[in-house]
């Protein structure tokens, strides 16, 4: 891919069907644990984007053997535990990575060194570190736990912690290390989060114990690993990622004329919200031939050009079952009549970026208007298309750039944006597949 800038310019119907690349953060998990594991783990449909190269090499240096012997097929050769790396560990963009396998290390007597690209030396670690240090974990880094950082581990103790956040990553994390930690662990979490380590360590052997348990008028569970778990190597099928689904389906739902069938992505009730709200706004979008498939649903997505679409105010409680897939739902709004209105998403602000500012820059900057909140946004939307014509700045945050780029396929005039090259951290192919639809994107 080009390390200009990229244009997206609107023009024919979109029409065909592509299958999702492989899901990310169970890529990201099935490296993980198949390197703490004992014996072979192989992974078919493994997302080959650079935040996943990352952490295979990640798993590399902490002692585990990492081949890919195919098109998205991988092996890797657990030796049931890590052991200290010679060198720094680089997880290049990989939030989800070097989060759980700081989580993950702390289960070990070992010292790591962590680092990243300037986007992940930014976002801070404090919400990982905090639950680890109470188990026994130490560290020395930046300021809030930015990296790099330096994280010791061994001799952990149990532990129940309440997540102060709805966060797949800081759970993940205190379950990886409660595997190594006497007494084992408990998380409570007040709101549900993608629950895909918790699938995937009983897949690999481990007892995961999970109760729903009345507080009130809400529900709280309570996710329970108890001490001396063994991990085994097994085999890993990744499903699609509705993450990355996302993006053809909403091109597909915008541009006028159009029919996009998106095969085999994740239906995990925890990863859909994005799904749920297009459908409650009005979008022709049809889930189909809906299967099993290595312990997740999977089925294939239709989206139709879908002209009558209104806007809607999204549960914030749905905000962890889509939290990235708000910047699309922003463009999809767009194209609405009347207010999408996004609250409780505050979150955003801590990803690659202050995905609310920019998501609300480079939609403004289109002719669109969007009342920013600290908390959330708000799209107005006209029923019409946005004006477009604008180079949106992404700040090097992939998602920032797949959205205005799916924007410029149906908007009055190209939208272009100045950082491609990092889309490969997560969507490798992500253009190619889009002019396979017929997308017009070029060089800007």
């Amino acid at each position: 891919m080009t390390t200009a800038g990229l244009k997206s310019t609107p023009g024919a119907a979109l029409r065909g069907t592509v299958r999702a690349p492989g899901d990310k953060s169970i890529s990201h998990r099935s490296l993980i644990l198949g390197a703490l594991a004992s014996g072979t783990t192989t992974v078919e449909g493994l997302l080959e984007g650079a935040d996943v190269l990352a952490t295979a090499q990640a798993m590399r240096s902490f002692g585990a053997r990492v081949e890919q012997e195919g098109d998205s097929r991988w092996r890797i050769e657990g030796q049931g535990g890590f052991v200290e790396p010679s060198d720094v560990v680089d997880c290049g963009n990989a939030g989800t990575g070097v989060r759980l396998i700081m989580g993950a290390a702390a289960g070990f007597p070992l010292c790591a060194t962590f680092t990243g690209d300037s986007s992940l030396r930014g976002r801070p670690m404090g919400r990982v570190l905090d639950p680890l240090a109470r188990m026994g974990a130490t560290w020395l880094g930046r300021d809030k736990g930015r990296l790099p950082l330096t994280l010791k581990g061994g001799n952990l103790r149990g532990l129940s912690y309440r997540l102060p956040m709805a966060s797949a990553q800081v759970k993940s994390a205190v379950l990886l290390a409660g595997l190594h930690a006497e007494g084992g662990v408990e998380v409570i979490e007040p709101e549900a989060t993608r629950d895909h380590t918790e699938r995937m360590l009983r897949a690999f052997g481990a007892e995961v114990i999970v109760e729903d348990r009345a507080n009130g008028d809400h529900t709280v569970r309570h996710i329970r690993l108890p001490a001396g778990q063994k991990l085994t190597g097994t085999h890993v099928a990744v499903p699609g990622d509705p993450s990355s689904a996302a993006f053809p389906l909403v091109a597909g739902l915008i541009v006028p004329g159009s029919e996009v069938i998106v095969e085999g992505v994740m239906l995990n009730a925890l990863r859909t919200g994005l799904f749920t709200t297009l459908q409650e706004m009005g979008a022709d979008l049809v889930i189909s031939n809906v299967r099993e498939s290595s312990g997740e649903q999977v089925g294939d997505i239709t989206a139709r050009y879908s002209p009558n679409m209104k806007g809607v105010v999204v549960p914030p409680e749905r905000a962890p079952a889509m939290i990235d897939e708000y910047p699309i739902l922003a463009v999809a709004a767009a194209f609405a009549t009347g207010d999408t209105i996004m609250r409780g998403v505050g979150e955003m602000r801590v990803k690659e970026s202050d995905r609310i500012a920019l998501t609300a820059a480079g939609l403004e900057a289109c002719g669109v208007d969007v009342e920013e909140e600290p908390e959330g946004f708000i799209v107005h939307g006209t029923g019409q298309a946005p004006r477009g014509g604008s180079m949106v700045e992404t700040h090097g945050d992939h998602r920032i750039a797949m959205s205005h780029l799916i924007l410029g396929m149906a908007a009055q005039s190209a939208v272009s944006i100045d950082e491609p090259g990092m889309i490969a951290t997560s969507f490798p192919g992500f253009v190619e597949m889009m002019q396979s639809l017929g997308g017009t994107i070029g060089d800007a």
